[in-house]
């Protein structure tokens, strides 16, 4: 009984999980207070027993800024947020224990309305985690610098934990983003 019992458990936890890597879902930054700003959506789905996904981002919610010689997608507020795609191809697949390659792909770059130019040392990686049927990311710093060339291996997610550090969640206009 027992037995039967922690498998229900199990397959149940397992069908949550991939719950949040079905379908189409609403992506949202959330600012410190707890207000949501959705940005866009995101489609998941499975190709050759692999999770796929396709982000869509509304840039029309953004605003256009020319820092350090290129165009960016900005979100205006208590900081300028800007959208900073992976820029190299990548497959764009999922799992439940592996959310790396999104994370890249909702890559941003935060500065102060009164910085002149953009800092790409102030990068955002938003770490992902599976919490019910919600994608849930926490904002950590990150060099964006490091992606400047195309990295040798375009399978693996450059950025790895050695590369990310806490931040204090407090300081940031939008430390989190949720997917549901």
């Amino acid at each position: 009984m027992l037995r039967a019992v922690i498998l229900l458990l199990f397959f149940t936890t397992q069908v949550i999980a991939n719950d949040a890597l079905q379908g189409k879902k609403a992506i949202s930054l959330v600012e410190f207070q707890g207000k949501e700003i959705p940005i866009g959506t995101i489609d998941f789905f499975t190709k050759k027993k692999k999770i796929s996904y396709q982000i869509n981002i509304d840039h029309n919610l953004f605003k256009d800024f020319f820092l350090s010689m290129k165009e960016m997608k900005c979100l205006e507020g208590a900081e300028l947020w800007c959208h900073l795609p992976y820029p190299y191809e990548n497959p764009r697949i999922v799992s439940q224990q592996d959310l790396r390659w999104l994370s890249h792909d909702l890559l941003f770059m935060y500065k102060k309305k009164s910085e002149f130019g953009a800092n790409f040392y102030n990068g955002i990686y938003y770490h992902f985690s599976i919490k019910g049927n919600e994608i849930v990311g926490v904002a950590q710093a990150v060099d964006l610098n490091q992606l400047a060339a195309p990295p040798e291996d375009m399978t693996t997610p450059p950025i790895t934990d050695s590369d990310r550090e806490e931040m204090e969640l407090k300081h940031r206009w939008l430390p989190k983003l949720i997917i549901r």
